[in-house]
């Protein structure tokens, strides 16, 4: 069910567009925004309140990589796997998170503070290789620097 607060959000991307259809990855982001993923039930939910069908969003929600459709942790790293990154050391900056959090990608942390994303570009070729968390850039890497910003989150988390 989705709450009033998400329906109000939704009506207010949704007037932005000709058809309330349109508004599907607005509504998505909405979702994820209060829950931190989208749940199937809230596919059935929001394709009812946007008036398409629960397959067609679903379809949206798996082609847009920054929807995620399983739980995810409070703070999602997405290592950009370009070739551009790639041949500048992304897997090895890939094995360098690997190794200091636990985690492959598509897991989180046991303390649920991260999540390690593979992502296919983040429009950083010109300073790969490149990673993004929580949406802030991180640009011409290796492992120790991806380390270090991921230290920065996780101090963050335990400041009072």
């Amino acid at each position: 069910m989705l709450s009033e607060e998400e329906k109000r959000e939704i009506d207010e991307e949704a007037r932005r567009y000709p058809l309330r259809s349109a508004a599907a990855i607005d509504a998505l982001k909405v979702v994820q925004r209060h829950r931190g993923w989208v749940p199937d039930e809230a596919i059935r939910d929001l394709a009812d309140f946007l008036g398409v069908s629960a397959a067609d969003l679903d379809g949206v929600a798996t082609f847009y990589n920054l929807i995620f459709r399983k739980p995810v942790g409070r703070h999602v790293i997405l290592l950009c796997d370009s070739v551009s990154c790639w041949i500048l050391g992304s897997d090895r900056i890939k094995e360098a998170m690997s190794a200091r959090l636990g985690i492959d990608y598509g897991e989180t942390t046991a303390d649920g503070l991260f999540t390690l994303l593979p992502n296919p570009c983040l429009g950083a070729c010109d300073h790969a290789p490149a990673l993004m968390v929580d949406g802030e850039h991180f640009q011409d890497l290796d492992g120790p620097k991806a380390c270090e910003a991921l230290e920065r989150f996780r101090r963050e988390e335990a400041a009072p």
